[in-house]
């Protein structure tokens, strides 16, 4: 792989829920996953937040949004918002 394919990978949209909308121009949203017990076999739901960025302030908690990697925007915020999914219940 050359340098420029290198600087040039995309990671792949992220499906969360916002779970808040408090904060100018960033929200925290929930990813969950499902990863089997190393010794019992059965499947346990964890989750993860994740803190993106959110020029327009377009989502609201509830929101079921996309948001996609980007380079460090602060300490906790990784993450930019691509499109709303579906919008929640007011």
């Amino acid at each position: 792989m050359s340098e420029k394919d290198h600087k040039e990978k995309k990671s792949r949209p992220v499906r969360v829920v916002v779970t808040s909308d408090k904060m100018n121009k960033s929200r925290v949203g929930t990813v969950e996953h499902l990863v089997k017990h190393p010794r019992y076999g059965k499947y346990i739901r964890q989750r993860s937040k994740l803190m993106f960025h959110d020029e327009k302030n377009e989502c609201r908690a509830g929101d079921i949004v996309l948001i996609t990697q980007t380079r460090p925007l602060s300490a906790r915020k990784k993450f930019t918002l691509l499109s709303v999914v579906r919008k929640g219940e007011v």
